[in-house]
């Protein structure tokens, strides 16, 4: 079985131009208010539907507010068949400091 990486955001950004699937974790309401462009919001109640209709082979970038969450969200992710997991370090929060412009508000994209 694979294992989850650690990265950066400058990496992840890399990934999401490589059209990787960036997952946010964070309160739906938190989210709303601000995250990652592109990114879907990902909780308990979407978590099976996710998972159903994934691509269980196409990058997976999980976020949450600094990094923490993320890294048991992604060994999860892992376990449930995906084979190319990424938790974000420093989160969203590093990532708003990383990449400003990248970021969206009150869309469930």
């Amino acid at each position: 079985m694979s294992e989850f990486k650690r990265i950066p955001p400058e990496q992840a950004q890399a990934l999401r131009e490589q059209s990787a699937v960036v997952v946010d974790i964070r309160d739906l309401q938190t989210y709303a208010l601000n995250h990652i462009s592109g990114s879907k919001h990902l909780d308990n109640h979407s978590l099976h539907d996710f998972i159903a209709k994934a691509d269980l082979d196409a990058p997976l970038v999980v976020v949450c507010y600094h990094g923490n969450s993320s890294q048991s969200a992604a060994a999860y992710l892992v376990s449930q068949g995906f084979s190319d997991v990424y938790s974000l370090d420093g989160g969203f929060e590093l990532w708003r400091a990383t990449f400003p412009q990248e970021t969206a508000q009150n869309s469930q994209e």
